[in-house]
């Protein structure tokens, strides 16, 4: 089990309410199911991207992407604009 922070971006932030907040998680998938308990949130995270210490999780499958000791996720939901 790792710790880190996840930090929100844009919608992500606004319906998690903080910009980022330390987290306990083996993988990307257990982080998430961890921070998708506020219905607000788990909407944007259905149509956001992650980065994993800058490193796009693309269409990987969460659960097989394991976070390492100080990890920072980024959580991107779509941007309007360019």
């Amino acid at each position: 089990m790792a710790t880190g922070t996840v930090r929100y971006w844009a919608a992500a932030k606004e319906a998690a309410g903080v910009a980022e907040q330390t987290f306990e998680a083996a993988t990307l998938a257990d982080l998430l199911a961890a921070i998708s308990a506020d219905p607000r949130v788990e909407r944007v995270l259905r149509r956001s991207s992650f980065l994993v210490n800058g490193a796009p999780a693309g269409t990987r499958d969460p659960a097989s992407i394991d976070l390492p000791e100080g990890a920072v996720v980024e959580v991107l939901p779509p941007f309007a604009g360019g």
